[in-house]
């Protein structure tokens, strides 16, 4: 009887392992959170969107200089792309006239951030202050409000995102680096990008970046041709009954 009762507990320990980790393997969170199989949980911002469409965004973090932005504003006109461009307040607050000239584009813009600091370690406070001034100096050119937010050198924990969000803004990251700040040739930056992107994918690329203009004709043509659309991040993502998986990627409910 005693090794029928000591089986029937082995059955039962395992059968509930199982289960934990059936509901760990395949879980998802609502809004930013995952929960990951023997960790605790964890909030993830957006690096992608699940769409069944071959639609896609670009994106450009200002935080230095300006002298090939104009070179990119032009390209993409002659494209006809509308993409993401997020600023930090010092930069916003140095080039006014390039911000006006991005919005005046029909560009969407982002706060990222106000003094471009790795915002983990930053408390509740802080980090409600570097969000609303960076967007207020936004607004102040633009007149529109700002509810796109990337964090500084893609750094987040889960304090960052509760506060971001509570504060009304989506939290957006990539999942196509370019590199391009590293000064690679615009040939490398080609065949980073669309040898990685997939339906649903945001692109990462800077504002000032050396070889980055003379990068997007072959971008534009190349992933156009092979049926991929540009949207701004705003039209790219979900504004609500979503969730984001365990990698990143914002699904629909």
């Amino acid at each position: 009887m005693a090794y029928v009762i000591k089986m029937r507990a082995v059955i039962f320990c395992f059968c509930a392992a199982l289960l934990i980790t059936a509901l760990s393997l395949s879980a998802y969170y609502s809004g930013a959170y995952a929960v990951y199989f023997g960790a605790s949980s964890r909030r993830i911002p957006i690096y992608c969107v699940g769409r069944q469409d071959k639609t896609i965004s670009i994106s450009f973090d200002c935080a230095w200089g300006t002298d090939h932005t104009d070179d990119i504003l032009s390209e993409l006109e002659r494209n006809d792309v509308l993409a993401t461009w997020f600023m930090a307040e010092f930069w916003t607050t140095k080039y006014p006239e390039f911000v006006k000239k991005i919005d005046e584009a029909g560009h969407e813009i982002g706060t990222h951030s106000s003094t471009h600091s790795y915002m983990s370690k930053l408390g509740r406070a802080e980090i409600e202050s570097e969000l609303t001034s960076s967007s207020e100096a936004i607004t102040q050119i633009t007149g529109k409000e700002v509810e796109l937010f990337r964090p500084p050198y893609g750094d987040y924990d889960d304090e960052l995102i509760d506060t971001a969000e509570k504060m009304g803004y989506y939290v957006i990251q990539w999942d196509v680096d370019s590199l391009d700040w590293k000064d690679l040739s615009a040939g490398d930056i080609v065949l980073r990008i669309i040898n990685k992107v997939k339906p649903g994918s945001i692109i990462l690329m800077h504002n000032d970046g050396k070889h980055t203009s003379e990068a997007l004709p072959m971008i534009f043509s190349t992933l156009k041709n092979s049926g991929y659309e540009f949207v701004p991040i705003g039209d790219l993502i979900y504004r609500d009954n979503y969730t984001v998986d365990i990698n990143g990627c914002q699904q629909p409910l």
